[in-house]
């Protein structure tokens, strides 16, 4: 089951891709193209000069850039010279970058001409920056770094335990911390998940959009694609038309994303095709980073005719925990069963003692995909990784097959008059009432109560107007034990998320801030720049 032949240092993988399907794709984007003969040589190149540009051992190079085959290329190189790939979002604002680029210590950056200047304003002069897709006299050129051949050769170290990544947390719980992630701890979750489970291999050429600077892309569309030979288009964004446009051109056969990504797909090709399947090759699509609802994981099945496989992970276990499979039972709405090779418990967090089957409890997981710790953060490593169990803070319930379902987070509890309610409960219900698109809840401060739930609610494109408040109401009380029902429903046109998918609650309850009076009835909000509509 464990495809252990795949946890090798990367200059062996992809030396033995180099010569057994050397002219074949590795990666793709709107445009470039590298094959795998290319690629061995490229990363090779650029870990010489990285080393000759004074990277060492266990050096930080971060990475802030967006998706792009050099960003793949950038993920394989450092590594190779011995060093600590940093990818950081590119999107992030010049004060999270600032902070994020001072906490992980850069010796180097590399960064794109879309993000040249905000990284010259915060990078000291002595650090070197490369620059891809153009030339400066102050920078190295990226093209023309991996274009001839370094006067280092690339140091290509063998150990598999040493820090190879640093991904940063989404900081939806406070500021982001820096994960630090080993070759071994990766190829783990390729070797017991990705290859074995979801069958990956050098038949399949992967279409993503995912953010290259979360653990999910790294984990399944850099080292799953490389270790075991297959091909990838990287896409720059998700765009419903342009999935469907390449979808139908029959050259992609596997399609990750997060639960929106095939929500959006859902609207998309209903309104395009008037409910007939879409074209396409796709064998199998994956869904990880949130909770996949069950109505969406049957309704794309059914429409686009492929397996849709939800799945748990997070960046400390190097993504996948568990995972269901395209074959046996498969309970919709549950995340499955854990990947080979971990254990998992489910505690009691108020007694420290392992949950009854059927009940609730926070997640523990122990396993070789645990990561090394939170860089620079001994105490915050210390309080999670206790005897070999990493505790994630995730709320799940086991079914008497094993099949886990996520039912939220401990530091998400909202307790109203002592009754706790879990967000990602009152969002399932929501998102099976008719007219809703996307759902959010939040708790909101209440004089007596302490707190009550208020739900942020996206409308069905095909909704005039937006789904009736008394309607989501008596759905929700059909649903939901009463003192779960929402307080409050605002009207809004996205949901804010991270890139792997994640609710940026603190955003939610921001807008909560601006909104003035009693919890009940929710007056409208003084000024949320016209985003969101409050019925009462």
């Amino acid at each position: 089951m464990l495809r252990t032949e795949m946890i090798r240092p990367l200059h062996v993988l992809l030396e033995g891709h180099a010569r057994t399907r050397g002219e074949a794709t590795a990666f793709a984007d709107e445009d470039r193209e590298i094959s795998y003969g290319e690629l061995v040589r490229t990363t090779a190149r650029l870990a010489g000069h990285l080393a000759a540009l004074g990277v060492g051992a266990g050096d930080r190079v971060a990475m802030v850039m967006a998706n792009a085959v050099e960003t793949a290329e950038t993920y394989l190189a450092v590594p190779r010279a011995g060093a600590v790939a940093v990818c950081l979002n590119p999107d992030a604002g010049p004060a999270e970058l600032e902070y994020m680029l001072g906490d992980c210590g850069a010796r180097l950056v590399v960064t794109d001409v879309a993000h040249a200047d905000v990284v010259s304003g915060l990078v000291p002069p002595d650090v070197p920056v490369v620059l891809v897709g153009g030339t400066t006299r102050q920078w190295p050129s990226y093209a023309e770094l991996i274009g001839r051949e370094p006067d280092v050769p690339a140091p290509d170290p063998d150990d598999l335990d040493a820090t190879a990544f640093m991904l940063y947390t989404s900081g939806t719980t406070g500021r982001p911390k820096g994960v630090e992630l080993s070759l071994r701890s990766c190829l783990w979750v390729v070797a017991a998940c990705w290859a074995p489970i979801m069958g990956l291999g050098p038949d399949d050429i992967v279409l993503s959009a995912l953010p290259l600077f979360h653990s999910y892309a790294l984990d399944l569309c850099v080292l799953g694609v490389v270790a075991t030979g297959a091909g990838e288009r990287i896409l720059p964004r998700f765009s419903s038309s342009r999935v469907l446009e390449l979808l139908a051109t029959g050259a992609y056969t596997v399609l990750p994303g997060v639960p929106t990504t095939f929500s959006y797909l859902l609207q998309a090709a209903t309104a395009r095709d008037g409910g007939g399947t879409p074209a396409h090759r796709l064998r199998v699509a994956v869904s990880a980073g949130a909770i996949l609802p069950a109505a969406v994981n049957e309704a794309f099945e059914r429409l686009f005719g492929a397996t849709l496989l939800d799945g748990y992970g997070i960046t400390e276990t190097s993504t996948m925990v568990v995972m269901n499979w395209p074959h046996g039972a498969r309970p919709y709405g549950s995340c499955g069963l854990p990947i080979p090779g971990l254990a998992v418990r489910l505690v009691d967090p108020a007694t420290g003692v392992d949950a009854p089957p059927g009940g609730e409890g926070e997640l523990w997981v122990r396993g070789p995909s645990i990561m090394r710790g939170y860089h620079g953060k001994p105490q915050q490593t210390a309080d999670v990784l206790v005897d070999g169990w990493y505790r994630t803070g995730d709320l799940a319930r086991a079914d008497v097959h094993g099949y886990l379902t996520i039912s939220g987070r401990t530091k998400e509890m909202i307790i109203r008059g002592g009754e706790n309610i879990y967000p990602a409960e009152i969002e399932n219900a929501l998102l099976d009432a008719p007219g809703v698109a996307d759902a959010a809840v939040v708790g909101r401060p209440h004089p007596d109560l302490g707190e009550v739930p208020v739900a942020f609610v996206v409308a069905d494109p095909g909704t005039d107007g937006g789904p009736d408040v008394e309607a989501l109401r008596e759905h929700c009380r059909r649903q939901l034990a009463w003192f779960k029902v929402p307080d409050g429903f605002h009207l809004t046109d996205t949901i804010p998320r991270t890139g792997s998918g994640k609710i940026k609650r603190f955003e939610l309850a921001r807008r909560l801030d601006d909104v003035a009076g009693p919890a009940l009835p929710v007056p409208a909000p003084r000024s949320l720049d016209q985003e969101v509509v409050t019925w009462s």
